[in-house]
């Protein structure tokens, strides 16, 4: 099946503040973000219309922004307005939604407190990330590069510099036969995969690695709400990678992974069960909830 690039497509972005052709989208090659990774964005996903936890990811691409040292010239508000506009601007009801906010070409250098910031906005139908292995399960390398130490990188950011070493996991580990890899952190504890948060059943409990070094998932906290709703057990803790031959499952969690069950990590092989079964189920009912009871009842 033939790719179709990013820059080549029907529909309308949200960029500046007004809806323009999709192929009219475009920044200049000397932006600083291009050059020194000065750039946050967000991923989230529509249901049925509704766009799941938007004011979260909305505040936390706020929040990724000012820990790379910039404002946003657009509110929250103003912000979730442009993404539901998008969304229907473009005839979709199921859909990803990708926000990305960077600095412009004023300045090109380490420096750049002169830079204008520029936010765009853009939506497409994009199903699971894993699409058909999802459901059997996917499996995981382990990856060579590691999360960095949070003195070393703004790691609670959204920032898309953070994202190579991922891209990096990630192909390697797709070139040995895997769909995508598991990444330990600086002091060899589990950290993530490449693009979402990682689950453990053990003892029919449900541990995660705490997120120190790495992001603490919109989705990741949404499955934590739903399994204590459940009376399930959620640690919290760090994880050695020995730790991962005691598990009876695991899943990863995440907007674009959504809940998807995990089968192998290396050597270990792991049977998609009844936790992360009922705990996929209630996150497909939740996602098409109507927001306000979604905020009432998944806290951040």
């Amino acid at each position: 099946m033939a790719l179709v690039p990013f820059d080549d497509r029907d529909g309308q972005i949200w960029f500046d503040g007004a809806l323009v052709p999709w192929r009219e989208a475009k920044l200049h090659v000397l932006s600083h973000g291009l050059h020194y990774a000065s750039a946050v964005f967000e991923g989230e996903r529509a249901y049925a219309g509704e766009i799941f936890r938007l004011r979260a990811h909305t505040e936390r691409l706020l929040a990724s922004a000012r820990l790379l040292g910039f404002e946003i010239p657009w509110t929250a508000e103003q912000i979730d307005a442009a993404c539901r506009q998008v969304v229907a601007a473009n005839g979709l009801v199921d859909a990803y939604v990708r926000p990305i906010a960077w600095r412009g070409t004023e300045q090109l250098s380490v420096s750049a407190q002169q830079t204008r910031i520029h936010l765009a906005i853009a939506t497409w139908a994009w199903p699971n990330l894993f699409g058909d292995n999802r459901m059997k399960g996917v499996r995981l390398d382990l990856a060579n590069w590691k999360r960095p130490h949070p003195e070393t990188a703004p790691t609670a950011s959204k920032a898309a510099g953070l994202y190579m070493i991922g891209t990096l996991a990630k192909h390697a580990a797709e070139a040995a036969g895997f769909e995508d890899a598991l990444m330990l952190d600086w002091r060899g504890q589990v950290a993530e995969a490449t693009g979402a948060n990682v689950f453990f059943v053990m003892n029919g409990a449900l541990h995660t690695p705490t997120p120190d070094c790495f992001l603490d998932g919109i989705t990741r906290r949404s499955v934590m709400a739903l399994a204590r709703r459940r009376q399930m057990e959620v640690v919290e803790r760090a994880i050695l990678p020995a730790e991962m031959a005691r598990a009876t499952e695991v899943f990863l969690a995440g907007t674009a992974a959504e809940v998807t069950p995990v089968r192998r990590i290396g050597s270990l092989e792991f049977t998609p069960g009844q936790v992360t079964g009922t705990l996929l189920r209630d996150f497909e009912q939740l996602v098409r909830t109507a927001p306000a009871e979604v905020e009432r009842t998944a806290p951040i």
